[in-house]
């Protein structure tokens, strides 16, 4: 696709969903980008019907060292030959219990307000392999309202950080607010996943500076109620301070 059709491929997208949360999506999303952990970015549109990568921005060259016309040329096969062969079939079922857990449990009214992330390793251009976080918004959805065309946002990670392979979907409520709706860890347990889902839209809620007060507004809940999650968090976590459990964020020993 030359780069006239994927500029017009891109506004098609966006013209068939004239939908003012569509455009509060795609906000969130760039607010998601505070918290995430800090590292070389890029994103795609992917076509999961047709296995191909509408869009690539590019900065994707500079992450990866990949060519993007390689990428666009052979589309997602060959991105998923690239995923490290003791992730993929781990990432294949977070993938399938994702879709199930959609299907089963978000609406079809909601599912354009949904916001999907995993994680795995990825073998670049100098074949050694990096993590990968993956951010993907649905933009459009089939006859069957599954999702087939979608935003996605990679954070490119070094290979020196160990992540264990899980995923989460968070839906964006009537206040605008995301709201984790779903997390699993695929590999072994660790200690975070004993954070329960209100308190991980709470960590990351925290990591934008919001007060008590403002995350309570956010979600929906009493100021006291997040104090109770805030020390909860604390306890769980083993640690002292939010200052701490920021860090640990940033260290990447927590993925929320």
């Amino acid at each position: 696709m030359d780069t006239v059709n994927i500029k017009h491929a891109y506004k098609e997208i966006f013209k068939s969903h004239d939908n003012p949360a569509l455009e509060k999506h795609i906000e969130k999303i760039i607010e998601l980008d505070v918290y995430l952990p800090y590292s070389s970015t890029f994103f795609c549109i992917t076509n999961t019907q047709n296995l191909s990568f509408e869009y690539i921005s590019k900065n994707m060259k500079a992450c990866l060292g990949i060519d993007s016309n390689d990428l666009k040329s052979l589309g997602m096969r060959y991105f998923w030959s690239r995923i490290h062969p003791e992730d993929l079939k781990v990432w294949l079922n977070a993938l399938n219990e994702l879709m199930k857990f959609t299907l089963d449990k978000i609406s079809v009214d909601e599912r354009s307000r949904a916001s999907y992330t995993w994680n795995y390793r990825f073998k670049d251009a100098n074949d050694s392999y990096v993590n990968i976080i993956q951010n993907t918004t649905p933009l459009e959805f089939d006859s069957d309202n599954k999702p087939i065309i979608g935003l996605a946002h990679y954070t490119v990670l070094s290979s020196q950080i160990e992540m264990q392979v899980s995923a989460s979907a968070k839906l964006l409520n009537s206040k605008n607010e995301y709201e984790t709706i779903y997390f699993n860890n695929f590999s072994q347990k660790l200690i975070s996943d004993r954070i329960s889902n209100r308190e991980r839209d709470i960590i990351r809620l925290l990591i934008l500076n919001y007060t008590s007060k403002a995350i309570s507004e956010r979600l929906g809940i009493t100021a006291n109620t997040v104090d109770t999650h805030r020390r909860n968090i604390l306890k769980k976590l083993n640690i002292s301070s939010t200052g701490e459990l920021i860090g640990m964020l940033k260290m990447n020993k927590i993925l929320i």
